[in-house]
């Protein structure tokens, strides 16, 4: 299993956005060169993060903004914007156990629980980090004022 790029390309988006915004319209193809990704790709996170109300994008080339303080935005909240799990489960179960096999017929009740606890595991940690944390890493590593 392995989460897609989207969410560390949203956390980069974010720390761009707080660290340039008084310097430059941080524009998707500003974002672009920061991550060395495709315009487009920026654009679709970026409309990813602006329909869960974590950014403002002006229409144009008006650039990004984050309408809200940094530690109200977490890890979560940003994976959950970005990262597509189907009816919120993070693990995807395979379709059609054999019922036949004793194995397969009980497979549900042996692992649900267990996925469940991992999940919320996860959701929990990423709970607990926010933004505000990355800003100040980010100052921290780059010696911004």
């Amino acid at each position: 299993m392995q989460i897609s790029s989207r969410f560390t390309l949203a956390v980069h988006i974010f720390a761009c956005i707080d660290v340039f915004k008084d310097d430059y319209k941080v524009t998707s193809d500003f974002l672009a060169a920061s991550t060395n990704v495709n315009p487009v790709i920026i654009r679709k996170i970026l409309g990813q993060l602006k329909a869960a109300g974590l950014v403002e994008v002006a229409r144009g080339s008006g650039g990004a903004s984050i309408p809200r303080p940094l530690n109200e935005i977490s890890f979560l909240d940003i994976y959950n914007a970005v990262e597509c799990i189907e009816n919120g489960e993070l693990f995807h179960f395979h379709e059609n156990p054999n019922t036949d096999c004793p194995v397969g017929k009980n497979i549900h009740g042996i692992l649900d629980d267990k996925l469940m606890r991992v999940q919320k595991a996860m959701e929990d940690q990423l709970s607990s980090i926010t933004l505000e944390d990355i800003r100040k890493d980010t100052k921290e590593l780059i010696d911004l004022k």
